[in-house]
């Protein structure tokens, strides 16, 4: 995957918004298309993600995308690349910028994933030219472009001390809003959003917040929107709409035997309602 092209920011209607950023750069190169300006969002989070951020991500992503947002984030392993995924699952788009030449994937293990951005009419980008290695203080620098290219920039778990807050401190200096999601205070992957809530970023309990945010009329559908293949299924799917995404727990919480519940299941999984987290854990689409 090459084709690596060049470009100034002063010259792209979806990079001008690079031009007013801290320390802008004076050209990108990047692979793909990039796409027009619309409304953009950036995601980010721990490269460790737990269970209920995984969950939360995917929702996110997904969601967005299929309103037509535009998911920007960094390609790292952990949230980059759910929201990444979950994006291009979706049928959306998706940029992603990489803090060194594009002649080098990296993380490696994201490859393949870089190159579905780019054959789903997304884009690679980097400051970098071919031939920069991997530095650590790249990884910070990006940050800034990741925020800068977005119209609001969402937080999903970031520990107090995490890198991610770097991302969150470039979006308040480039006026960008701050949305963060809540989570429980026991958690250390909560402590940074929780204190970005504290000091006046906007919590997301919905992707419907971030909707209003951008202007679009949230329309998600309902469970009783949805025509389901037996009342088994649409139990289920309520529950885990009721945050409850353990295959364990559902089972117990509907009573079915294993062979109906897995039939259940499998169709919901089947026709685009839920979608396996892994560890025989879910969540809604």
């Amino acid at each position: 995957m090459q084709n690596i092209k060049k470009i100034a920011p002063l010259n792209n209607d979806f990079l001008i918004r690079l031009t007013n950023i801290d320390k802008a750069p004076s050209c990108l190169w990047y692979i793909g298309e990039l796409p027009n300006d619309r409304p953009t969002v950036a995601i980010v989070g721990s490269r460790k993600p737990t269970n209920y951020g995984r969950a939360i991500t995917t929702e996110l992503a997904s969601k967005l995308a299929s309103h037509g947002v535009i998911i920007v984030s960094g390609l790292a392993i952990g949230h980059d690349g759910l929201a990444h995924r979950a994006c291009l699952d979706a049928g959306g788009t998706a940029v992603a910028v990489l803090a060194n030449g594009l002649d080098k994937i990296y993380p490696a293990s994201n490859t393949q994933l870089a190159e579905r951005i780019v054959s789903s009419g997304g884009a690679i980008i980097s400051e970098y030219p071919p031939g920069t290695p991997v530095l650590k203080h790249q990884f910070l620098a990006r940050n800034r472009i990741v925020s800068g290219l977005a119209d609001l920039l969402i937080v999903v778990e970031a520990g107090e001390r995490s890198g991610t807050l770097n991302t969150a401190s470039h979006a308040l200096m480039q006026g960008r809003e701050i949305m963060a999601v809540p989570g429980n205070i026991t958690s250390p992957l909560s402590m940074g959003c929780n204190k970005l809530i504290a000091q006046g970023a906007t919590p997301v309990l919905s992707v419907n917040d971030v909707l209003s945010k951008l202007g679009i009329n949230p329309t998600e559908h309902q469970p009783d929107e949805i025509k389901f293949d037996s009342p088994l299924a649409k139990q289920i799917y309520k529950l885990i709409c009721q945050g409850i995404s353990s295959g364990d727990e559902l089972i117990v919480k509907t009573g079915a035997t294993t062979s109906e519940f897995n039939i259940a299941l499998t169709m919901l999984e089947l026709n685009g309602h839920i979608q396996s987290l892994g560890a025989n854990n879910w969540t809604k689409l």
